[in-house]
Order: structure tokens, then C-alpha cells, then sequence
């Protein structure tokens, strides 16, 4: 059985061992209790919208990238091939001020 909140965990921690930050720095910059924190990313704890929005700032990565990467995640452990994060090759060639990736995202 999958659990979401395990795979939420997994990439909280590993975004915050790529930026070099300790649990303590995360939990102080998002107000958030460490032993909760530290639960959260053993997968113990259900993290609240709320918490999740406060620690993705203080890791100062967009939540909906958080959510991304646990979404791929769970559909490689349910055998499921991620969609490649890929700009297809027409788009591509479209000037910057044209695409606005808030809206590429829908």
C-alpha cells in the first residue's frame, strides 16, 4: 500500500539535504515544531496544507514542484511511467514573453 504521506515526507527530506539545511533551520524558518517536522518526513505525520505551503517556503521551492515530485514518485512504485517534465519541441522555439508558465501548467 502506498502512503502519500511517506512519499511527502521522502521529498521534503531530500530537498532539504540537496539545499544543505539541518531539520532545525527548516523547522525554525517554516514555525514549525522540529519533533513535527522531523515526524512529517519519517512519514509519521500527516502534514496540513498549511504546514506543507510554510516548509515548501522555507525551502524556497514552489509547493507545486513538492507536489510534482511526489506525484511522479508514486507512479513509479505504482509501475506507472512519469510524464517526462519535457517542453515539446514546438513550444520551445516560442520567444519567452509568449509562453507564461503559470498558465503552460493547466
Amino acid at each position: 500500500m502506498i502512503l502519500v504521506r511517506q512519499e511527502i515526507g521522502d521529498v521534503l527530506r531530500d530537498l532539504r539535504l540537496q539545499r544543505g539545511r539541518t531539520l532545525r533551520q527548516v523547522a525554525g524558518r517554516a514555525s514549525v515544531a522540529l519533533g513535527y517536522l522531523s515526524e512529517v518526513e519519517r512519514g509519521q505525520k500527516e502534514a496540513s496544507s498549511e504546514i506543507l505551503a510554510a516548509v515548501a517556503e522555507a525551502l524556497d521551492v514552489p509547493i507545486s514542484s513538492i507536489m510534482r515530485e511526489v506525484g511522479d514518485r508514486i507512479s513509479v512504485i505504482e509501475g506507472l511511467h512519469a510524464i517526462p517534465d519535457v517542453v515539446p519541441d514546438d513550444l520551445a522555439s516560442l520567444d519567452d514573453e509568449f509562453v507564461r508558465p503559470e498558465l503552460s501548467l493547466r
